[in-house]
């Protein structure tokens, strides 16, 4: 996957790593997280988390993106990250996944608004500018023009980036993610699916 590629997918996964866009006119984003049931040239049959049987039409030119695991140990101040979080007791975020975004792509989506990983979570994507290891690791994140979030994200938290991936890493039985639209006749599409390879799946 070249660069040119790898931007058009991850500015769309960060939208949807962030919010779901929803086109200029009836289309709604339906993110959809699931397995593998079959797979076209134009067509992905997913099996999704909820048990649905989701029929996503592939636009024409559409890319495909994989998954890496990253490490929280190699995270510094001024890295782009989207972390998924919810609120917790005392008042913080915790992380439910955090995606590591490349250079070239920083700034990419930023901001903060809810997410639909779990009830009542959020993402956030924003530059790091502060990493703290005081009663477990957390980063401090900043968006739109100043705003700051603080996020603690525990030992387990998935941490990945992306990497390079093809249409027969789409098998039966392989995890994915979609961020489709959904038309005014109900049916899906989407012009880019991150899929699980390598032994790591999309977190988000």
């Amino acid at each position: 996957m070249n660069l040119k590629t790898l931007i058009v997918v991850l500015g769309t996964i960060s939208s949807l790593s962030v919010a779901g866009i929803s086109s200029a006119h009836t289309a709604d984003t339906v993110r959809v997280r699931g397995t593998v049931v079959g797979f076209e040239p134009s067509l992905l049959t997913v099996k999704t988390r909820q048990g649905d049987i989701a029929a996503i039409k592939l636009n024409a030119g559409w890319n495909i993106s994989g998954v890496a695991s990253a490490s929280m140990k190699d995270i510094k101040q001024g890295d782009f990250l989207g972390i998924a979080s919810v609120s917790k007791a005392d008042g913080g975020s915790g992380a439910l996944e955090v995606v590591v975004f490349p250079a070239a792509l920083k700034g990419t989506g930023e901001g903060d608004r809810p997410w639909d990983l779990q009830p009542n979570s959020r993402m956030t994507n924003g530059t790091v500018a502060d990493v703290t290891d005081i009663n477990g690791r957390a980063v401090t994140l900043t968006y739109d023009n100043g705003q700051t979030k603080k996020i603690s994200i525990p030992d387990t938290t998935p941490v990945v980036t992306f990497a390079p991936a093809t249409p027969t890493d789409l098998r039966p039985g392989a995890t994915v993610f979609v961020a489709a639209q959904r038309e005014a006749d109900g049916t899906l599409s989407s012009g880019r699916v991150v899929v699980g390879n390598n032994g790591v799946v999309p977190p988000m």
